[in-house]
């Protein structure tokens, strides 16, 4: 079995530069968020919260643990595995958050591979 797709990126992409550093394992992440043991709800608001806090001390880089892909039944009552992981790109992309994000990529094996994730935020204007 082939490994998933990394995710998409998210319009405006990043330069090689930080390609090949996240490729390589040579990010270091300003801020690191992990959803184990968070109900759907409460990742949910641990994310907002965390992206209000990366904002506030100018992070770039933000790690988040949310575990790795699994299918989740749409009326899965977030017992399921996964199921974070499952809705955390569609959460990004409608949050208020979603215009400060430059990028998301699957982490380097070292912080967590296909269980994390790195946002890189854009600069402030």
């Amino acid at each position: 079995m082939s490994p998933p797709p990394p995710p998409p990126a998210i319009p405006g992409g990043l330069d090689s530069h930080w390609e090949r550093r996240m490729k390589g394992g040579r990010i270091v992440p300003d801020l690191t968020l992990d959803l184990h043991g968070h109900t759907l709800d409460a990742a949910y608001d641990r994310i907002m919260a965390g992206l209000d806090q990366a904002r506030a001390m100018d992070a770039r880089v933000v790690l988040i643990i949310a575990g790795r892909e699994r299918p989740v039944d749409p009326a899965d009552r977030s017992s399921t595995r996964g199921a974070i992981r499952a809705k955390l790109l569609d959460w990004l992309a409608a949050s208020r958050h979603a215009s400060t994000i430059a990028a998301v990529r699957r982490a380097h094996v070292r912080h967590g591979g296909d269980g994390a994730l790195y946002l890189i935020l854009k600069r402030r204007s």
